[in-house]
């Protein structure tokens, strides 16, 4: 069935070798070339002498702009061929045989525009179609008529296609601020530029202008560097992979290609929304056709008015001399009311708007914040603004801070929309604190000083201040926007890092918060930059502990006194040893009094695939009691009744079962940064707290509680911290600790335990 008897060799893409090779395969004339050695490949495949039958090509070899390791898409048409599958059967084992990806349908000219007309995604890809062997009369035909049916059908299935795109990018985001974005399925990727140009193809806008079009074709140079780098198929920009594919794009670094394809995803993001508008108006306009009426006009906000689904600028507002605060309160009034700004009015208010005095106008800040507290609305709006350099002439500063990258693995976005985002998340906590005003601000520019030198939130505090002196903000205000962005991690981790039972730790905390108002300030900051930051940021256990902490501070700022900290629980002082008690994420043992059982409870919850984020460790009567708060590392709750029994037996002393875990444990050694030991003194009341940050492996707080231990270190409590792939495990030694001698030996234990 085939013109040879023996398939040729499909192309192959080579996977190493020197940077000038590999870049020969990228760009578009690659891609050409890739398109035309597989359509050389596939007719040579093809089954010869079959009329009535063809092979298209679709999706990206359709458009001749194929990946190196791209999926093929062909359809096979017929006119209603004898023995088709046969046929099709022939045509795709040697593509799989070459191991190549393929995406394929077999069809009739009706069946095909039948799919077609009800299927928005297969009425797109018929549209990139292209005759690569056989009948090409057929294959022409039915280029013809599924472009002929998309003109007249598109209009009617754009909602459909609308409702896909937005599931879409609900479940990859956007990929101007995403770090590990999919540069094929993310808002502003590969994909959308596909729907660009079909929402063209229909006539319903003008959506592939030049900027677009290079903008799409930076891109796929993007994807084609990440396929050559990886040598496979891949659409996730992953951060160990940027530097290579940096490097065979012939960019500066990581950060550099980061930035481009931000910029590139925001050019391909603004043309969809216009075309979304441009599709809403034109329906629009076909139902007004039915129901004869001009379009109307409704205010919204002084100077704002609603029109067609957009909000433009009344007539009043245009006059000689402009209202700086314009701009600002246009944004907070889309913002608010959730609509987008028409084009045509954001191109004025950028052209036309003056600068804002300094200080700002009332108006102005009102505006503003305003915008910053509009919940759902404050996004797109602001990405609206930031696109017509609206937010540049609002606050200089926010050019350097735009798509830049963060080098931290629990960040999910760059910096600028994580101060967005803070802003967003913010407006949750609104009603908990005495001035809103000043948490939004805060939230918006809590990580002003990131990309400079030194601690971000040192050298953010004074920019923030500037920011604020410039707003208008009083220099009362100033000042707690100025402490807010210092102290905005000091909670979070003093919560994680540090014993909440320690006097010292509560007087520390109060001592730099100054009042209640402020703390209620930083507590609301720190929630809000947790969810902004992403799920490795945020648990609820985080979120209890910050809780306890926030309390007790409370308590002291409130009435001058340290509150007494928690009794030992009752139960574990009472009745037969060893006791276990089990309570949700609580894991309580007490045993006769003996060394290392910290580190024995530590090893068991380890092979239970518990990870620990808290640890306290007592001796009260000449009873052991460790107390460890827990979360499943692979989110499925443990056996209650296994992990007891061994608990049991453990705190029993069983040896076996100790070298039993203790052989699991030590074999889930990992990570590759280098582990580093910090002593902190004067944190604590009768310890030095011993700082571990390394990378997190399963098993590592018992290794390191088994070090401590065989070095003859006390461990009064433990708080772990779980960063990402990183951990920050402070440990409570009883004793002054004063001899640097000692500390050395420790360190140098618990770092070979590591």
């Amino acid at each position: 069935m085939s013109n040879l008897s023996e398939p040729p060799a499909a192309p192959v893409v080579p996977t190493g070798g020197s940077l000038e090779k590999l870049r020969e395969h990228i760009g578009a004339a690659a891609r050409i070339d890739r398109a035309a050695a597989l359509d050389a490949w596939l007719t040579a495949i093809f089954p010869s002498h079959l009329p009535g039958v063809s092979l298209l090509a679709v999706g990206g070899l359709g458009r001749r702009d194929c990946a190196p390791y791209s999926d093929l898409d062909l359809v096979l048409l017929h006119s209603g061929t004898a023995g088709i599958d046969r046929i099709a059967s022939a045509l795709w084992y040697p593509i799989w045989d070459a191991r190549l990806g393929l995406d394929h349908s077999v069809r009739t000219l009706p069946e095909a525009l039948s799919v077609a007309h009800d299927d928005v995604k297969v009425a797109l890809g018929l549209l990139d179609a292209r005759h690569v062997a056989g009948d090409p009369a057929l294959s022409g035909e039915l280029i013809a008529a599924s472009s002929d049916q998309w003109r007249r059908t598109a209009v009617r299935l754009m909602p459909q296609l609308k409702e896909i795109t937005t599931s879409r990018w609900a479940s990859h985001g956007e990929l101007a601020f995403l770090l590990e974005g999919d540069l094929k399925e993310a808002a502003g990727g590969l994909r959308d530029v596909t729907i660009l140009r079909g929402i063209g193809r229909a006539g319903v806008a003008d959506t592939m202008r030049p900027a677009v079009r290079a903008a799409g074709l930076r891109l796929l140079d993007t994807r084609d560097a990440l396929h050559l780098a990886v040598g496979r198929r891949v659409d996730r920009l992953v951060a160990q992979e940027r530097g290579a594919v940096a490097e065979l794009l012939e960019l500066d670094d990581g950060d550099a290609l980061l930035r481009r394809v931000a910029g590139d995803a925001r050019t391909v993001a603004h043309a969809v929304d216009d075309a979304w508008r441009a599709a809403d108006r034109l329906r629009a306009g076909r139902r007004r056709g039915q129901m004869p009426g001009s379009p109307t006009r409704r205010p919204v906000a002084r100077d704002v008015v609603e029109q067609d689904g957009e909000l433009v600028l009344a007539r009043t507002a245009i006059g000689p001399v402009p209202d700086p605060a314009l701009s600002l309160r246009v944004a907070a009034a889309a913002a608010t009311v959730r609509l987008p700004i028409a084009r045509a009015t954001s191109e004025w208010l950028a052209a036309f708007s003056p600068p804002l005095p300094n200080p700002w106008p009332a108006a102005a800040r009102a505006a503003l914040v305003s915008l910053l507290g509009s919940g759902p609305g404050l996004l797109p709006t602001w990405e609206t603004c930031d696109r017509y350099g609206l937010i540049d002439a609002w606050l200089p500063e926010w050019a350097r801070m735009r798509s830049l990258p963060q080098h931290h693995p629990v960040h999910r976005f760059t910096l600028d929309r994580h101060l967005v985002q803070a802003a967003y998340e913010a407006t949750a906590y609104a009603r908990e604190v005495d001035r809103p005003d000043l948490l939004l601000i805060g939230a918006f520019v809590h990580d002003v000083g990131k990309g400079l030198e030194g601690d971000h939130s040192i050298v953010g505090a004074p920019i923030a201040a500037e920011i604020a002196t410039r707003i208008g903000l009083p220099p009362a205000d100033v000042a707690t926007i100025e402490k807010l962005v210092r102290l905005h991690l000091l909670l979070p981790d003093v919560a994680t890092r540090r014993d909440l039972s320690d006097p010292v730790t509560i007087s520390s905390v109060a001592e730099k918060v100054g009042d209640s108002a402020t703390l209620d300030l930083l507590h609301a900051l720190a929630r809000a930059d947790s969810h902004a930051t992403g799920p490795a940021a945020w648990s609820d256990w985080k979120g209890r502990l910050m809780a306890e902490l926030v309390s007790r501070v409370h308590t002291a700022l409130d009435t001058g006194e340290l509150p007494e900290p928690p009794a030992p629980d009752p139960e574990l002082l009472e009745g037969d040893l060893p006791a276990v008690h089990l309570d949700g994420d609580r894991v309580a043992v007490a045993a006769a009094d003996r060394r290392g059982l910290l580190g024995a409870v530590a090893a068991c919850l380890a092979m239970h695939r518990l990870d620990v984020v808290g640890a306290n460790a007592s001796t009260v009567d000449g009873r052991a009691i460790v107390e460890f708060f827990t979360q499943p590392r692979y989110g499925s709750p443990y056996d209650p009744v296994a992990l007891a029994a061994d608990l049991r037996r453990v705190a029993a002393g069983d040896v076996s079962v100790t070298q039993r875990l203790r052989a699991r444990a030590m074999s889930a050694r990992g990570g590759t940064a280098e582990p580093r030991v910090v002593w902190q003194r004067d944190v604590a009341t009768d310890a030095a707290v011993l700082e571990l940050r390394a990378a997190d492996s399963a098993g590592l707080l018992y290794r390191v509680a088994t070090a401590l231990d065989e070095a003859g270190a006390e461990v009064r409590a433990a708080r772990i911290s779980t960063l990402g792939g990183d951990v920050v495990d402070a440990f409570y030694l009883v004793g002054p600790w004063s001899e640097q001698a000692e500390r050395d030996r420790v360190t140098a234990a618990v770092l070979a335990a590591v």
